[in-house]
């Protein structure tokens, strides 16, 4: 009997080992592109009639000069990723290699959604969808004919990223309904995550300062009434976000910190490097530049910053006739060093959740993704697996 027991315990503590590697300590969180699916609004705009969606711009991709990565072509084929099953394999493998937090790019135009079937068909449907931690970036920008592969000048305008206070109003109902209280939306604490993409269109679609603040507030509190500890406001932190006065009477310094003081936000994050950093240079020497900006955006605000690592740009698929700028020079190799960066920084600040973000799961039409190509295979991935698993 004593045998049997020393065996049982054994086995528990190995059982117990075993889990505790397959843990991670980090919240690595990569962006989610939800265009790879046939989105019923993209007949408005007269895109993508294959009916796979931005599928349809990857594989027709042409290389535009010497040595250029193109077409990338995804080792597991042009997934439905509205469809459940492949978001189980999609959350199986994310799990596997250390990304334990999908952030969706959510998008709401003319008071309607769209590309929410991903989330909304794909993920949320998923059997195993619940170990899997979420949250949305509100993708508020101005949608123009940028998808569009055929269509050279992308200025011309789909939709508006403005809304007035009644838009913001309903559609934070549906985000707090049917996001917010799902068990395994990501929270900080205990507040649900919403972040939004460009402050500035958040505030001029609302009338000011003054207004975007009443909007914010009122969001808080229709969190609070649902149950919820509130809500916790991520600002992507680039130039999209404005500078503004302070409140301290007679002070005329004009900084970004100032508007998410006045907002209310809770913490910064980026969403691709090329916001800040020219591109047309070697990985390297761009994802240098790039992570010398942490130290910077921590101490310039006055809110926590959580570090970024992108892991590509090349938007040419996107683009007919003459090549676009890109980065050259990309390796698994060289990303796994970034995110070493990222990792020191947040070892660095144990007061804050040790949050980072990667640009991205899937954004193949921009060339920054983790899923696995015929080139690279899983190395993006096993990056990620090195460094926090």
């Amino acid at each position: 009997m004593r045998y049997y027991y020393i065996l049982s315990v054994l086995l528990l503590l190995s059982s117990y080992v075993f889990s505790q590697q397959n843990e991670s300590k980090y919240d690595v969180a990569a962006y989610i592109w939800p265009a790879y699916q046939d989105d019923p609004r993209f007949k408005e705009m007269n895109v993508f009639p294959d009916g796979k969606g931005e599928w349809e711009a990857i594989y027709k991709a042409k290389p535009k000069f010497e040595g250029h990565r193109q077409p990338r072509v995804p080792l597991w084929g042009y997934l439905d990723e509205a469809d459940p099953k492949v978001q189980e394999k999609v959350i199986d493998t994310a799990l596997e290699y250390g990304v334990n937090t999908f952030i969706f790019d959510w998008y709401w135009y003319d008071d309607k959604p769209f590309l929410e079937r991903t989330l909304n068909d794909g993920f949320l449907k998923a059997r195993n969808n619940e170990k899997m931690n979420f949250y949305l970036m509100w993708a508020n920008h101005t949608h123009t004919t940028y998808l569009d592969p055929k269509e050279p000048d992308k200025s011309k305008v789909f939709w508006k990223g403005e809304v007035d206070f009644d838009i913001f109003d309903r559609f934070t109902d549906h985000v707090i309904k049917d996001y917010f209280m799902k068990p395994n939306y990501y929270k900080i604490d205990g507040k649900p995550v919403f972040a939004i993409y460009e402050l500035g269109t958040f505030i001029n679609g609302l009338g000011g300062m003054e207004e975007a603040k009443k909007a914010l507030d009122h969001f808080r509190v229709k969190c609070v009434k649902a149950g919820l500890k509130g809500v916790h406001l991520q600002a992507i932190l680039w130039g999209a976000l404005p500078s503004t006065l302070s409140a301290v009477p007679g002070d005329k310094s004009e900084t970004q910190d100032n508007t998410v003081k006045y907002l209310g936000f809770n913490s910064l994050t980026n969403y691709q490097w090329v916001h800040f950093v020219s591109i047309n240079q070697d990985y390297a020497s761009w994802g240098e530049k790039a992570i010398s900006k942490y130290k910077e955006f921590s101490e310039s605000f006055s809110i926590p910053y959580f570090p970024h690592v992108s892991i590509d740009w090349d938007n040419n698929p996107r683009f007919p006739g003459g090549p676009q700028p890109a980065v050259s020079n990309v390796t698994p190799q060289k990303f796994e060093k970034f995110l070493y960066k990222a990792k020191e920084f947040v070892d660095k600040h144990p007061d804050q959740t040790p949050l980072v973000t990667i640009n991205a799961w899937n954004e193949w039409g921009e060339g920054s993704y983790l899923e696995p190509d015929t080139e690279f295979k899983y190395g993006f991935l096993e990056a990620v697996k090195k460094v926090f698993k």
